[in-house]
């Protein structure tokens, strides 16, 4: 491709359009070029005008601010040209000896007025409007710029929009930050062309009745009364133009940032009103009825009835007309066959709730449920290494006002109630004073708890009680039965997604495992197990490495599990086993070990123990006794058994324990202190 190819039409043109104003700086121009350019520069200066008009969003003419600057460096230019054309020959051409004379009634005052007037209107008005809207609208946009990231990401959460429509909407936020900015500054433009033909105006003006008096002859009432017709002419040539831009940046920074067709809404604004027109005619009657002109204000009170009238009958055939087109999309839509497809489609979380649970969920009512929506998927993000599903948040008439349900793919796993304006107080064991209040149960951990009233709250919190809102209740229960239920729904996609972001940084280890030695689904369940047990996996490299040291040995992907928690014994000992501090745990009898070992059955499906039930009961009863000794002293109950039996260990008391914390001695950390304060016999 050559150099002439490569060049866009539209580059040369912008181009040469800044060339030229360069050009005009420092080469002399003949006036009928002047005359040229001073068209050419009202013509854009009225295009900008009707293209800020009409666009229909200011940011279809994101690059106003560059316009801007461009159009004023042009328009100080061809002042420039004037100026030099009038010093020097005394003759700038025929559209500023026009304007000079026709516009300006050929009398130096007359034209003096006229472009001291339009130089007022500039400043005071459009230029001083424009400016303050420009500042405040850049502030506001700015401040916006947070809640309204947290509304798309609450509409992503809740599954309004998608990811394409959600990075959709931060673009444009970014955007109209960038443009108001940007038109901030560039007020600034319109503030010093204002300013600068006004110092250029008397320039020409006291230069050109000097050149006259000297070079030519004059008298002085010649002289300025010549030269000042002249310098009038340039002055209104350039502040016209001027004007016309001010005018376009105080109508695109009025618009704000709302998409509409400007002129279409404007008159629907102003003359939309049947009620409003019939009163303003009325009073153009009785005016008209005054010493003023009789005639002149009949007719307009008789237009502004007619307009009523016209207008009323328009809006009647308008609601007609949606009526009709209403009756014909419900009618379309029982005609058409029911898309069946998008019935089958299951929803990963859902939160339902009844109407009386509503406002917690309406931003419009200060409801605040979608915005810690949002910070449950970051918080187990960060916690766990996954990322949460979509969460479908919806109202339920069936439900009872007050109650709401969580389900997990379409099936319903938990419940609980609120009182809407009530709070929850929780004894944390130590408090001894009682508080009057409705008994209930904190849904996430089934603790005994109180509904008490807003009067009642700073009293309860003094006492010691853990006071929570109803918000807060439902997050808490919402994140507590995600946590427990993330292993299931971590489907392949989400790991295919976790792997390619990992081959983004490290795609060695990734092209080593997978697909050579481990398939999809094999990482999907090792990762799983690790989630079911509350294992974070953000640390994928990790696992990975540990994945593709040991998958050449076992495709047992629970033996492949045990490797890789060894492989994170120190997050796992950093979450269990605090620093400096001796934690107690339970043991197993090496004989109930051996015992396990001995019962192990190995076939292609996987191994299973065969130990017998009674056995499994006795270790049972065991573990309860020895788990409650901790309960007792406060601590949180951690069975430590050796590497070769924990998996098995885990499997055979899950059902009893479900929630029961199991490690090997290889996923504990060297310095961590251990004290043994039960053993589990059987």
């Amino acid at each position: 491709m050559d150099l002439a190819a490569s060049v866009k039409k539209s580059d040369v043109g912008v181009a040469l359009y800044l060339l030229a104003a360069v050009a005009f700086f420092v080469i002399p121009i003949p006036n009928f070029v002047l005359d040229i350019m001073i068209a050419f520069n009202i013509s854009i200066a009225l295009i900008v005008l009707m293209n800020v008009l009409f666009v229909q969003e200011v940011l279809d003419m994101s690059f106003f601010p560059t316009l801007l600057l461009f159009t004023t460096i042009f328009r100080i230019s061809l002042n420039v040209s004037s100026t030099r054309l009038i010093l020097s020959t005394g003759n700038p051409g025929n559209v500023v000896s026009t304007f000079g004379t026709f516009v300006g009634g050929n009398d130096l005052i007359i034209g003096a007025i006229i472009f001291l007037v339009l130089i007022i209107i500039q400043f005071m008005v459009i230029n001083k409007g424009s400016e303050r809207v420009a500042e405040v609208s850049a502030r506001f946009t700015l401040d916006a710029m947070p809640g309204k990231q947290m509304a798309i990401d609450a509409d992503l959460n809740t599954g309004a929009i998608d990811d394409a429509e959600a990075k959709r909407r931060r673009d444009k936020i970014q955007e109209e930050s960038a443009f108001f900015g940007a038109m901030d500054g560039a007020t600034k433009y319109v503030k010093g062309d204002a300013t600068a033909g006004l110092i250029i105006t008397v320039i020409n003006l006291a230069g050109g009745s000097a050149m006259g008096m000297i070079n030519q002859g004059l008298p002085f009432a010649e002289a300025i009364q010549q030269f000042g017709i002249l310098t009038i002419g340039d002055g209104l040539v350039s502040q016209i133009p001027s004007l016309l831009i001010s005018l376009s940046t105080g109508i695109l920074v009025t618009k704000g940032s709302k998409a509409a067709d400007f002129s279409g809404v404007l008159i629907r604004q102003l003359f939309g009103i049947p009620k409003v027109l019939y009163i303003v005619g009325a009073s153009m009657a009785v005016l008209a009825f005054t010493p003023l002109n009789t005639v002149l204000f009949l007719g307009f009170a008789a237009a502004f009835i007619a307009t009523g009238y016209s207008m009323s009958k328009t809006i009647g055939e308008e609601e007609i007309e949606q009526e009709v087109a209403a009756e014909e999309t419900e009618a379309e839509e029982i005609r058409k066959p029911e898309n069946v497809v998008s019935l089958l489609q299951v929803d990963p979380i859902e939160l339902e709730f009844g109407y009386g649970i509503i406002p917690l969920a309406d931003v419009n009512q200060g409801g605040d449920l979608l915005d810690r929506v949002v910070m449950i998927r970051r918080q187990i993000a960060l916690e766990l290494g996954t990322v949460v599903p979509i969460i479908r948040l919806r109202d339920n008439i069936q439900l009872n006002p007050n109650q709401y349900i969580i389900k997990i793919k379409g099936i319903q796993v938990t419940e609980g109630e609120i009182l809407f304006d009530h709070y929850m107080a929780m004894n944390p064991g130590y408090v001894e004073e009682e508080i009057t209040g409705i008994p209930t149960f904190e849904p996430s951990f089934h603790l005994p708890a109180l509904w008490i009233t807003e009067s009642q709250r700073e009293r309860a919190e003094s006492l010691g009680y853990t006071v929570v809102d109803p918000p807060s209740i439902i997050a808490t229960h919402l994140t507590e039965i995600i946590r427990s239920h993330i292993a299931e729904l971590l489907t392949r996609q989400d790991v295919q997604n976790l792997i390619d972001n990992l081959k983004e940084s490290n795609p060695v280890i990734v092209e080593e495992l997978v697909p050579k030695l481990m398939g999809l689904g094999d990482v999907q369940k090792v990762l799983q197990n690790l989630l079911s047990e509350g294992v974070s996996i953000r640390d994928l490299l990790s696992i990975f490495e540990v994945l593709a040291d040991h998958a050449t040995t076992t495709h047992d992907t629970d033996v492949l599990t045990e490797y890789v928690r060894q492989g994170l014994k120190r997050a796992i000992s950093g979450r269990y086993f605090p620093a400096n501090e001796v934690t107690q745990v339970i043991t197993v009898d090496p004989k109930v070990e051996q015992d396990i070992m001995a019962s192990i059955k190995q076939t292609e499906q996987g191994a299973y123990l065969t130990l017998d039930p009674e056995r499994i009961k006795a270790i049972v009863a065991s573990l309860e006794d020895e788990i409650k000794k901790l309960e007792e002293l406060g601590r949180t109950p951690i069975v430590v058994t050796s590497p070769i039996v924990r998996m098995y260990f885990k499997s055979m008391i899950q059902d009893y324990f479900k929630d029961l914390i199991v490690v090997s001695y290889n996923e504990i950390d060297s310095n961590v202190e251990l004290s043994s304060v039960g053993m589990v016999t059987g």
